[in-house]
């Protein structure tokens, strides 16, 4: 079990995810899992998640259909198994 899970979610999010994602890879802690949930995206977020996810073991990615954050940040901590949860919400800059 891991102490942290980072829940991410995630919606058309492609242009913003690699700093988001190189941001957390980047943390001196290392006992956490990172859990994105698409929330419907029509964009490459789900692509770039996965480029990630098949070099690093603790991300992990579900997807579900568009209900908005809310819903998509309850998923996440339904899927998490750390033993605290910390919610991860960035803001997309144009």
């Amino acid at each position: 079990m891991k102490k942290i899970s980072i829940i991410v979610p995630v919606y058309n999010s492609e242009k913003t995810l690699d700093v988001c994602i190189k941001s957390i890879q980047k943390q001196i802690f290392e006992d956490y899992e990172v859990i994105f949930v698409d929330d419907g995206s029509t964009d490459r977020s789900v692509r770039v998640i996965e480029n990630y996810r098949e070099k690093d073991e603790r991300i992990h990615l579900f997807q579900k259909e568009n209900g908005g954050v809310s819903s998509a940040r309850n998923y996440g901590i339904r899927e998490a198994s750390g033993r605290r949860c910390r919610i991860l919400l960035y803001i997309r800059i144009h």
